[in-house]
């Protein structure tokens, strides 16, 4: 064989050779690539759909519970020993119409809506628990403005101080999460 044919076959085979090389590791990039910006867009969507609502609706909430328990001069509102003066259930009374309920509602009603973008493959149990907690209270307190039927003035179940961690947590690991995403969607490991 004539080495300069022989030269030309084993350079186009080394060319050859490089471009399905660098097709397949472009081909792998791209596709990390769409993976992260898809990955990128649900973690974003989680952000402002749901995380970022009820952070702030959490955070807001916690503000206010701290303002109502200054009125009072304490820092909590029932105890099993001694139950609110008349003026302190009235100051309650409309707190809760006017503050608390709507608020827990508007949690109630993220939840319910954007279920698909809870983070993990289950319902939190701190959510099931603001879940009971809501639940139990709306219905005693609404059967309480309709009908008359005197009730304990609060929910059955406390308000689980877990559930603003995991909002809180959750919220902070998406933050983080979307960072080193966008990092690699464009190029730049985070």
């Amino acid at each position: 064989m004539d080495s300069t044919f022989l030269a030309a076959l084993i350079a186009a085979t080394v060319t050859a050779g490089g471009w399905i090389a660098n097709h397949v590791l472009s081909a792998r990039a791209d596709l990390r690539r769409r993976q992260a910006e898809a990955r990128l867009t649900h973690v974003e969507h989680q952000l402002e759909q749901l995380y970022g609502p009820l952070l702030f609706l959490v955070e807001e909430g916690r503000s206010a519970f701290h303002d109502f328990c200054d009125m009072l001069g304490r820092n909590y509102v029932f105890t099993a020993d001694s139950p609110l003066s008349p003026e302190e259930q009235d100051l309650w009374l409309f707190w809760v119409d006017h503050e608390f309920m709507p608020r827990n509602e508007a949690i109630q009603n993220l939840l319910s809506s954007k279920t698909h973008l809870i983070v993990g493959d289950r319902m939190p149990d701190s959510y099931l628990a603001f879940i009971d907690h809501y639940n139990s209270w709306r219905v005693t307190h609404l059967r309480w403005k309709e009908e008359g039927v005197p009730y304990s003035w609060h929910s059955k179940a406390n308000w689980p101080s877990s559930f603003e961690t995991e909002v809180i947590e959750s919220y902070g690991r998406l933050k983080n999460l979307q960072i080193q995403l966008a990092g690699l969607v464009r190029g730049v490991e985070a």
